[in-house]
C-alpha cells in the first residue's frame, strides 16, 4: 500500500486547502490530548486551564474543541469522496468504481480491527466497531449514496437520518428506563449495543462508535459529500464558494445549538444536534482553510499540516506501532525534563507529537504515502 507519489502542492482541480485541513485535524489526534492534560497540571493560570479543558472530551453532554476532531475527519472524507469517485467514474464504469469503494471500506475496516488487537483475545475480545471501522462504514454509506442517489435523494436521506435518530432516542422505550432518557447506559443507542453488539465495547456494555450511532455519523459524511459537490460543481468563483460554505456552516451550527436544549449535543451518542454543530464548524473550517491556502496561497506557514494531511492513516496507525512515549522519555526525560521544572511533564507529553510530525515530514520529503 505504501508507494511513491508526487506530493506537490495541489493544482488544477485539486484543493490544497482540503489536504491542509485534513492535516490540521489529524494533528490533534497525534497526542494533543496528553499535552492538554500535562498543561493543566503545569499551570493553574486561566489560559492554560481553558486550553486544557478544550483538549479534553466533554464527559457526556456538551461540546469541547476535541469533540470536533473525529466528525471533522469524517466530513473531510465525504468531501474528498466526491473528487475521488468522480475521477474513478471518468476513467472506468460505475461497477468498477463500486468495487473500489467496497475494497477501500473493507481494508479500512480490517485495519480498524487490527488496531484494537484483532482476534488475539478471541472473538469476545474483538472490537468490532471503532474509529477506523466507523470511518469505513461512513465512507461506504456516503459513497453508495453518491453513486446511486440524486442530490435531492442524498439531502432527503440526511434529513431522514437526523430526524429518525432523534425519534428513536426520544420515543423508543428502553427496558428499565423507558423512552427519552439520554443518560449514559439508559438510552436506546446504548441498549442496542448492550443487546446486539458482541465483542469488546469501549465503555463496558456499550461503545461510543456503536451500532445505532453509526447512522448519524453517516449523516456527517453526507454533509461532506454535499460540500464537495458545491465545491466541484458550483459555477461560482472560489471566493463565492468559500462564502457559501461559511454561510452554510454558520446556519448549521446555529441550528444545532438551537436544538441542543431539546436534543442535547452528546458526542458518544452522535446526536443529531451534534451532527449539525460539528458539521457547521467543519464547514467553517473548510471555508477558512480554502481561503488561506487556495485563495490567499498561504502555503509555507501551513506546510506541517500538509505533511500530516498527505499521510493521515499512516500517522494514525503509527501510534499503534511506534512507542512514541518511550522515545520521548529517552530523548527528553531525565535531566532535560528535570531542568524544565513543573513544565517537564508538558515537554515529555509534547515529545510524541513532535516525533509524529518528524515522521510526517520524512514521509512527505521522500514522497511516500499510504493509499487506502
Amino acid at each position: 500500500m505504501a508507494h511513491k507519489d508526487s506530493p506537490a502542492p495541489p493544482s488544477g482541480g485539486r484543493l490544497a486547502g482540503l489536504d491542509v485541513l485534513r492535516g490540521f485535524d489529524m494533528f490533534w489526534i497525534l497526542g494533543m490530548e496528553a499535552v492538554g492534560a500535562a498543561l493543566a497540571k503545569a499551570s493553574p493560570s486561566p489560559w492554560a486551564q481553558t486550553i486544557a479543558h478544550q483538549l479534553d472530551h466533554a464527559p457526556w453532554i456538551g461540546f469541547h474543541f476535541l469533540d470536533l476532531v473525529f466528525p471533522l475527519f469524517i466530513f473531510i472524507s465525504g468531501v474528498s469522496l466526491v473528487f475521488s469517485l468522480d475521477k474513478s467514474l471518468a476513467a472506468s464504469s460505475r461497477s468498477a468504481t463500486l468495487g473500489k469503494l467496497l475494497k477501500r471500506a473493507l481494508l479500512l475496516y480490517l485495519l480498524g480491527l487490527l488496531c484494537y488487537g484483532g482476534i488475539a483475545k478471541g472473538l469476545d475480545g474483538v472490537r468490532w466497531l471503532g474509529v477506523l471501522q466507523r470511518l469505513a462504514l461512513c465512507g461506504l454509506a456516503s459513497g453508495l449514496a453518491y453513486l446511486y442517489l440524486p442530490q435531492r435523494g442524498r439531502i432527503a436521506a440526511l434529513i431522514a437520518i437526523l430526524l429518525g435518530y432523534w425519534a428513536l432516542l426520544r420515543f423508543a422505550p428502553v427496558p428499565g428506563f423507558g423512552p427519552g432518557d439520554l443518560a449514559e447506559g439508559h438510552n436506546f443507542a446504548n441498549w442496542i449495543d448492550a443487546t446486539y453488539l458482541g465483542g469488546f465495547k469501549w465503555d463496558g456494555n456499550h461503545d461510543p462508535e456503536g451500532l445505532l450511532s453509526t447512522l448519524p455519523a453517516c449523516a456527517t459524511a453526507l454533509l461532506g459529500v454535499l460540500a464537495g459537490e458545491w465545491l466541484k460543481r458550483s459555477p461560482n468563483g472560489l471566493w463565492r464558494k468559500i462564502l457559501g460554505l461559511a454561510a452554510a456552516g454558520a446556519a448549521l451550527a446555529a441550528l444545532g445549538w438551537a436544538w441542543h436544549p431539546f436534543f442535547p449535543i452528546i458526542k458518544k451518542l452522535w446526536t443529531s444536534s451534534y451532527v449539525l454543530v460539528a458539521g457547521g464548524y467543519s464547514l467553517l473550517l473548510l471555508a477558512l482553510f480554502l481561503a488561506l491556502v487556495d485563495a490567499a496561497k498561504l502555503h509555507r506557514p501551513l506546510a506541517p499540516f500538509l505533511w500530516i494531511g498527505m499521510n493521515p492513516i499512516t500517522l494514525y496507525l503509527s501510534h499503534k506501532l511506534v512507542p512514541y512515549e518511550e522515545l520521548s522519555l529517552s530523548l527528553l526525560g531525565g535531566p532535560v525534563a528535570a531542568a524544565c521544572g513543573p513544565w517537564g511533564p508538558l515537554l515529555l507529553a509534547s515529545g510524541p507529537v513532535l516525533l509524529a510530525l518528524a515522521l510526517a515530514r520524512f514521509l512527505y520529503s521522500r514522497k511516500l504515502f499510504l493509499r487506502v
